[in-house]
């Protein structure tokens, strides 16, 4: 009988021994936290002289379904891409875009009326542009680049403003901050040639 207690306490304290092993080797392979992202706005030139303050919805942005993701997605060699998981947007992409193209525009056209909310628009004098992101590449260490396909829409019955803008802009160092500042830049490029259209619709 004393004999069988022993293997049964042997028994158990096997056990525990397996278990906090496996415990702690779980432990010990915990995924580092993932970091978040977000475009800002960059320094844009002097504002667009008007004389009076343009209202300007950016919305609808469309963006292709390969970024269209929390995940913030690189190119590799070839054509191989990363989506990385410890990388992820603070916000979805097409909001995070419409945002920046907005303050941007806000500054180039010297208007505080530049929004993404619809809601608060009035359609009579309203402007609104559309953007259709075709391309939202970054190769890290090197460069990133946006193609965006734009429509302006003035309000009234004169006629939509179509137009493309491909931006490429270098990567200054390593890391997802970077990146995200390269991103900034090419945004703002957009941004000038979608001011210089509204600029050119405003004075005809």
């Amino acid at each position: 009988m004393r004999g069988c207690r022993l293997a049964v306490a042997l028994r158990c304290i096997a056990a525990c021994l397996v278990a906090g092993l496996v415990a702690g080797g779980l432990g010990g392979c915990k995924s580092p936290p993932a970091s978040f992202y977000t475009l800002s706005p960059e320094a844009a030139p002097a504002g667009l002289e008007t004389s009076h303050a343009i209202p300007l919805v950016i919305w609808p942005v469309t963006v292709p379904d390969l970024v269209d993701r929390p995940q913030i997605v690189t190119r590799a060699a070839g054509n191989e891409v990363a989506i990385n998981e410890f990388a992820r947007w603070a916000q979805p992409l097409k909001g995070n875009i419409a945002r920046v193209i907005a303050a941007d525009l806000g500054t180039l056209l010297n208007s505080r009326q530049v929004t993404v909310f619809e809601g608060t628009a009035d359609p009579l004098t309203t402007w609104h542009v559309r953007l259709d992101v075709m391309r939202f590449d970054a190769q890290p260490g090197e460069d990133v680049m946006v193609d965006v396909q734009w429509v302006i829409r003035p309000p009234g019955k004169q006629a939509m403003r179509t137009g493309r803008t491909i931006a490429r802009e270098p990567v200054a160092g390593a890391g997802f901050e970077q990146l995200t500042k390269a991103w900034d830049r090419a945004l703002v490029v957009v941004s000038l040639d979608i001011a210089a259209a509204v600029g050119t619709m405003i004075q005809q």
